[in-house]
């Protein structure tokens, strides 16, 4: 297999996913989580960090991945990065244009948008008037996986005055309940 008594992927692995040589757990996996509908599980969000698709740490770190590296840049129009602000402000249309080599379920721009929200409170500022404004439209958009990721991201920045008291929904109350610390 290639990998020796090595263990650096094992190492690397932001949520323990490799749980033994060649062995992962896809549902610890952020490269899997990111892709998977539904609510992201809160144990795995701080672990997100800023990453909006996929998840290679354990892939840079491995010697026979890094020895068969492709050293050709993609054709075509690629980035490297991804304004969250942006997405979190694109509308449907664009979204599934700007992200079309990307696999999103049921081809669905709210997976893509609770990932960003996601994003905002791992890496947004509290102080800026245009993620404050930007929090508090997902607070009461209509799709609940939004509201309930826009909770979290709201008060993992400490703007808990921005959050409602309740929610009718059970995803999103349950967000409520069970509120992340903020973030330093």
């Amino acid at each position: 297999d290639g990998c020796g008594s090595c263990q650096r992927c094992i190492d690397k692995c932001p949520t323990q996913a490799i749980i033994a040589p060649g062995v992962v757990d896809a549902r610890k996996c952020l490269a899997w989580l990111l892709q998977k509908p539904g609510i992201f599980d809160p144990a795995f969000r701080v672990a997100l960090g800023d990453r909006i698709y996929g998840c290679d740490d354990c892939q840079e770190v491995c010697p026979p991945t890094v020895r068969h590296a492709i050293v050709e840049k993609p054709h075509g129009k690629t980035q490297a990065w991804v304004s969250v602000m942006t997405i979190l402000n694109s509308d449907d249309e664009t979204l599934l244009e700007n992200f079309k080599a990307w696999y999103i379920a049921d081809r669905d721009p709210k997976w893509i948008r609770r990932n960003a929200l996601i994003i905002l409170g791992n890496i947004g500022d509290a102080s800026d008037e245009a993620t404050q404004i930007v929090l508090k439209r997902y607070l009461i958009d209509r799709e609940p996986i939004l509201r309930a990721h826009a909770v979290w991201a709201t008060a993992r920045l400490g703007l808990n005055y921005l959050l409602p008291s309740k929610d009718s929904d059970p995803i999103v109350q349950d967000e409520l309940n069970s509120l992340p610390s903020v973030r330093l």
